[in-house]
């Protein structure tokens, strides 16, 4: 047996070995428990591709996954590498309590250190649903081992009674329809068979889609891997080609993710973002995983690329078209094509391509209108407006491509909710003081203050409102909105208010103004009355359980919004 080598350059099996004080028996450890699984010495030194298995009942958006973990290994194997799969935390939206952001620095945390600890040359990370792709990225980027993202794809679409339904923009409209008494109970549930009807994540531009055009764009997995619908056989044969490439990177022992996520790749994911009309939460995922490797995303960027960048591609919730269309549209290389000048086309993808031969091959689909040249926008500018003021001096972001145009400039009354619990317990009260043109606020929901900053910035018009026929109000708060959802909604107010900031001195029949052409959120009240509310403020008291494990390294360590709601002590590494 040929002794690990003692430099830091050991490959495959011999790699961050267990310390036992002798290197040497170290190795021969291990080569005696993993041949326990029927292992030859012909595979033990060959290179190892690792591969993540998000699988877990609690997550039907990754259900495709033991299919997918399948043909990698088969790609892995093809191109004589040695596959070796292992588990990491899995994170579904609806089944994560309190949210799902809650628990992505976790899964972060958890997949940086399981690549650390164990030999692998490489990485294939399957993932999709909304929080862990971004999980994975952030991972990715701390561990710095050559990495391929395959995301798990979205699902087809479903129907009712002659509509096309997608989870979960039309979960959260036809909710609304139930709430205000249009929709009957029967139906309801009936439709809740409808909207999800395959594996894969949701078929619109929420979260989990956009994140999937980011990782194309980033250029960390393969073209079409965003868009590919997780029930068809493409699907398959990506993942045996991200098997065969994360193969092929092993032996190289490159490219690896910082060469890949340069300051030039974040602004052109920034600008997709942008054209697509995509998720707010992306913005914030986008931030984590760049503050990972010491790129900074300045908010005024952001918002001067939305200036110049057009939506173009017609997908609810900010248009009427779901995922698969796009997809055969020709996805996400195809959508790059029509903003190609604003893109940096020289960055390097983990194919060994650039940017622009990425662009150079994109399918060209004869009369379809899903994806929009910039002289026929679905909207003329971005998706995505950063909002600045003395209620959000850090910032604030309003998706304004899926906002009530005639709400974007306005001045109204606030109607303040001091948390969750306030929400539920007041919000569909029949004696709540509360009209159309009012404004409703709603603190104590951000990183620290819900915890976990959680999908409720969409909260519901109120039910008496609803079923007048109102349906959409301005909305603000230090919380996130799901990226399927749409109404005019401002979010991420930074600072929160369960640290001081100005949300926190907001009082019911204050008034607000919010002006997005001019990117402002003014609470006008004088400056000496809010110092006096400054003064006699309390910060809340700590949630339970936030004086131990997980909670309390939460409590202590989040950072804001405009942060990324990462861990402070989860920077770059430090060489």
């Amino acid at each position: 047996m040929a002794s690990p080598k003692k430099n830091g350059n050991a490959t495959g099996l011999r790699q961050g070995l267990a310390t036992y004080g002798d290197a040497g028996f170290s190795l021969f450890l291990r080569k005696a428990f993993i041949k326990a699984g029927g292992y030859s010495d012909d595979a033990l030194d060959r290179p190892i591709v690792g591969i993540t298995n998000t699988a877990s009942d609690y997550n039907p958006c990754h259900g495709n996954v033991p299919d997918l973990v399948e043909a990698v290994k088969r790609g892995v194997m093809l191109a004589g590498a040695l596959p070796m799969v292992f588990p990491t935390v899995s994170i579904h939206e609806s089944f994560s309590h309190p949210t799902s952001m809650f628990l992505r620095n976790l899964m972060a945390m958890d997949t940086e250190e399981m690549i650390r600890a164990q030999p692998m040359d490489s990485v294939v990370l399957i993932g999709g649903c909304d929080k862990t792709i971004p999980a994975q990225l952030m991972a990715a980027a701390s561990v710095d081992r050559p990495a391929v993202v395959l995301p798990v794809g979205p699902m087809l679409v479903g129907h009712f009674k002659g509509e096309v339904l997608g989870a979960c923009t039309d979960c959260r409209r036809l909710w609304g329809q139930y709430r205000a008494g249009t929709f009957s109970e029967g139906d309801i549930e009936r439709v809740s068979e409808r909207l999800a009807p395959t594996k894969g994540t949701c078929m619109v531009m929420g979260t989990a889609s956009t994140m999937g055009c980011m990782v194309e764009t980033l250029g960390m997995g393969l073209p079409g891997s965003g868009s590919t619908p997780a029930t068809h056989s493409d699907r398959l044969r990506l993942a045996e080609q991200s098997g065969r490439l994360a193969a092929g990177m092993a032996k190289q022992q490159g490219p690896r993710p910082s060469e890949i996520m340069t300051e030039a790749a974040f602004r052109n994911a920034l600008t997709v973002l942008q054209a697509i009309g995509g998720s707010t939460n992306a913005l914030v995922h986008l931030t984590a995983v760049a503050r990972r490797l010491g790129v900074t995303i300045e908010l005024e960027q952001f918002d001067a690329i939305g200036r110049k960048v057009p939506v173009l591609v017609d997908l609810k919730p900010s248009g009427d078209h779901y995922m698969e269309h796009f997809h055969w549209a020709g996805g996400n290389a195809r959508l790059m094509r029509e903003i190609r000048g604003h893109l940096d086309e020289s960055c390097r993808t983990v194919t060994g391509r650039t940017l622009k031969e990425v662009i150079d091959a994109a399918e060209i689909v004869p009369g379809q209108t899903v994806i929009r040249t910039p002289e026929e926008p679905i909207k003329p500018t971005g998706g995505m407006a950063v909002l600045r003021g003395n209620l959000a001096p850090r910032g604030a972001v309003i998706k304004h491509a899926a906002a009530t145009p005639s709400l974007l400039t306005h001045t109204g009354r606030a109607v303040v909710f001091d948390s969750l619990e306030d929400l539920a317990a007041r919000g569909d009260d029949p004696a709540l003081d509360v009209k159309a043109d009012d404004i409703l606020v709603l603190r104590n929901a951000g990183p620290k203050g819900a915890p976990g900053m959680p999908e409720a910035g969409s909260f519901p018009i109120p039910m008496k409102l609803a079923r007048s026929g109102v349906k959409d109000m301005i909305r603000i708060s230090d919380a996130r909105m799901s990226g399927t959802a749409f109404g005019t909604i401002v979010l991420h107010v930074a600072p929160e208010s369960a640290v001081g900031g100005p949300l926190a001195l907001v009082r019911t029949g204050d008034r607000i103004t919010l002006d997005v052409p001019n990117r402002k959120l003014e609470l006008l009240v004088p400056a000496d009355e809010l110092d006096k509310r400054l003064k006699a403020w309390k910060a809340p008291t700590p949630h339970p359980g936030s004086d131990r494990g997980y909670s309390g390294l939460f409590h202590r360590t989040v950072l804001q919004a405009d942060e990324g709601v990462d861990f402070d002590f989860l920077g770059p590494a430090k060489t």
